[in-house]
């Protein structure tokens, strides 16, 4: 059907053309002498980024922050997130946007790249992005088309094959690789195309780099790369670091900020105020915030009418949450929740959400590897900056409170003497609140390191197992059924238990 369609719009297509070319000097009269025939990367690169914030936003809502206990979809019914149990329909959304965003960034690469629009940093821009959508998309589905992906125009493959997630990753990598260098020589782009930086293409080498450090992590563990991986980190740290700068400040993460003018207008507007404030806040997001004193839910000194800094409304004067994974018919009572836009502060018009990468999560990334002693550097001095810094990002001028005294009253301070274990929950405990909003990054990194320690209950499907990935859409068993079978006779069946290949021992 796809290629029907398509042999239709293209026989369509070159009528028109003929058409048109029996009016004579038509092609002259009607152009625009102060246009092109064909678009700029800078007028693709704002509206890519924009509608792959939407994707990853949303189901960072609905999908990673149900299965990370950020929040309770309060329903008996069947087929809920936050008991380990969802359908295959799910899959669609997250797969058909991003690859649909991926066509628009390989044209931005492709433009930049001709000799009338020359331009080496919107190709570096183009390669950072490419690297952050496939790694969303394969450490969601695992295998995944790749090499052979969006080339049903260019290349009339309209059955793209599935590459291995090993492959994959190793070519992300030359991705990240090439961008460095074309980064390197900071060519100007035009600043209004880009909503991220501004135009700062030292703050994208850095994304693109900080990113290599969380993609060369995620597969640390696997032994067949793992010294590979090792040294590249070291490398990047310790032998090169001039060669590969990292985000070194907040000022340097990776946020598209939401203005609320169009076309920067957050994608949780979207979302009808009702739906918005209905899911309860999960107690293991909200209880270590309370027994933190964290600033982030501090009402009396840094609220606004009574309302905390990431909008959450408090249950009868407390922070109380609602335990994920209850059974049917135990019917908790709803407690705290998510604030809509009409309220004076809500997470619906705030203009922070659009995180991609933040420095505080680099900071984590720091001191996982210096607590294993990949790098030098000590691992407590990144953690306590990973820390502070992911407060800050959100109180930067009302927090003051030492890290250190804060971590102490929290019982959450470095120490020396705890095992590699108790260090990585300490490390993965925040970085799981450094990662609130970005994506769907805490639950990859709960399935990478088993941290942080989420409560089970009774009510969970799935054997009590964290889902390890998402089902293919079921349109390619259709679409593309030969390469469908391919892949999940090599990957395993195509069903949530099935682990991706940096989970498996």
């Amino acid at each position: 059907m796809k290629k029907l369609i398509y042999k239709i719009s293209c026989l369509a297509l070159l009528g028109t053309l003929g058409l048109s070319s029996c009016t004579k000097d038509f092609t002259q009269i009607n152009t625009n002498p102060n246009t092109t025939f064909f678009a700029l990367p800078q007028q693709l690169l704002a509206p890519a980024l924009v509608s792959v914030e939407g994707y990853n936003m949303l189901r960072n809502r609905n999908f990673n922050n149900e299965l990370m206990q950020v929040t309770v979809n309060m329903t008996d019914a069947e087929g809920q997130v936050f008991r380990y149990d969802f359908r295959s329909n799910w899959a669609d959304y997250l797969y058909n946007g991003l690859y649909t965003e991926l066509t628009n960034f390989k044209d931005i690469y492709k433009l930049a790249s001709q000799e009338v629009t020359y331009n080496k940093s919107y190709m570096g821009i183009s390669l950072v992005c490419q690297a952050w959508i496939y790694s969303i998309l394969t450490d969601t589905y695992g295998d995944i088309p790749y090499f052979q992906s969006n080339l049903a125009k260019d290349s009339s493959i309209y059955e793209p094959r599935f590459d291995r997630q090993k492959d994959i990753y190793l070519d992300l990598f030359k991705k990240l690789e090439d961008a460095n260098t074309l980064l390197t020589t900071g060519t100007g782009i035009v600043a209004s195309s880009d909503p991220v930086f501004g135009g700062n293409i030292a703050k994208w080498r850095k994304f693109g780099n900080s990113l290599y450090l969380r993609l060369l992590l995620r597969i640390s563990g696997k032994a067949e790369v793992s010294t590979d991986v090792i040294a590249k980190i070291k490398d990047m740290i310790d032998v090169r670091a001039s060669s590969y700068p990292i985000m070194a400040s907040n000022d340097e993460s990776a946020i598209l900020r939401w203005t609320g003018v169009g076309p920067y207008t957050s994608p949780y507007i979207g979302v009808r105020e009702q739906d918005f404030r209905s899911p309860a806040i999960a107690s293991f997001f909200m209880d270590h915030l309370v027994a933190w004193n964290d600033p982030r839910i501090d009402i009396p000194t840094y609220g606004t009418n009574g309302i905390n800094r990431w909008g959450i409304a408090p249950y009868q004067g407390a922070y109380l949450g609602v335990p994920s994974g209850y059974a049917p018919g135990e019917n908790p009572q709803k407690k705290s929740y998510f604030y809509s836009s009409t309220s004076t502060s809500s997470l619906q018009t705030e203009p922070m959400t659009g995180l991609m990468m933040t420095y505080p999560e680099v900071k984590f990334i720091l001191a996982e590897a210096a607590a294993k002693g990949w790098i030098s550097g000590s691992a407590e001095t990144y953690y306590n900056d990973g820390v502070q810094n992911s407060i800050l990002q959100w109180l930067p001028t009302k927090w003051t409170t030492p890290v250190t005294t804060y971590l102490a009253n929290a019982d959450m301070q470095w120490l020396p003497t705890l095992t590699m274990d108790e260090k990585m929950e300490r490390i993965h405990m925040q970085k799981y609140y450094a990662l609130f909003l970005t994506d769907m990054q805490q639950w990859f990194e709960y399935r990478r390191t088993g941290h942080p320690t989420l409560s089970k209950g009774a009510g969970l499907r799935n054997n009590g197992v964290m889902p390890a990935r998402m089902t293919y859409p079921v349109y390619v068993q259709s679409t593309n059924p030969t390469n469908y079978k391919i892949a999940v006779a090599a990957q395993g069946p195509d069903v949530i238990s099935t682990q991706v290949w940096w989970q498996k021992p």
